[in-house]
C-alpha cells in the first residue's frame, strides 16, 4: 500500500507534468540524498519552467559543482548574477565557488607546468559525463546548505 502511495505521488514528477515548486523541492530532496545527478536534472527542468528564476539558477550552480562541471557552475552563476546582481545569497555561493576555483585552475596549472597536465585523462573543466571527488564544496552536506 505504501508503494502504491508514493508511486502515485511521484507520478507528476515522472509524467513530466510536476510545477516549478515541485521540481525545486524534489531536486533539494534529492540532493540532501547526495543524489545530484538527479537533482541536477530537476534544477535543469525548473530553470526551464521559469527562466531567470534566482532560486532555480542558484541550485542549479550548486549542483553543477557537487557533479564536477566547474565551467558550467562559474556561467550559471555569472548568468544568475547578470539578472539579479544584488541577490546575497547567489553572491555569497559565488564567492565561495570563486575561491575553490581559482585553486582549482591553479592546481591545474602547477600540473601543466611540471609536464603532467595531459596525463591521467581527467579534466573536470566542464564535460558533461566529468564528475569531480565529493570532497568539492558543492558536494556533500556543506553544498545542500547552499541550496535556497
Amino acid at each position: 500500500m505504501l508503494a502504491l502511495l508514493l508511486a502515485l505521488a511521484c507520478a507528476p514528477l515522472a509524467a513530466g507534468a510536476a510545477t516549478f515548486r515541485e521540481q525545486m523541492e524534489f531536486g533539494v530532496e534529492m540532493a540532501r540524498k547526495g543524489l545530484w545527478r538527479e537533482a541536477l536534472f530537476r534544477f535543469r527542468q525548473a530553470g526551464a519552467m521559469e527562466p531567470g528564476n534566482v532560486r532555480a539558477t542558484n541550485n542549479l550552480a550548486v549542483a553543477y559543482e557537487a557533479v564536477g562541471l566547474f565551467d558550467r557552475a562559474l556561467e550559471t552563476y555569472r548568468e544568475g548574477l547578470r539578472v539579479s546582481p544584488n541577490d546575497s545569497e547567489l553572491r555569497r555561493n559565488y564567492s565561495q565557488f570563486l575561491e575553490f576555483y581559482q585553486s582549482f585552475e591553479g592546481e591545474g596549472d602547477e600540473a601543466d607546468e611540471a609536464g603532467e597536465g595531459d596525463e591521467g585523462g581527467e579534466d573536470n573543466g566542464g564535460g558533461e559525463d566529468d564528475e569531480a571527488s565529493p570532497e568539492r564544496a558543492g558536494g556533500g552536506s556543506e553544498g545542500e546548505e547552499r541550496l535556497r
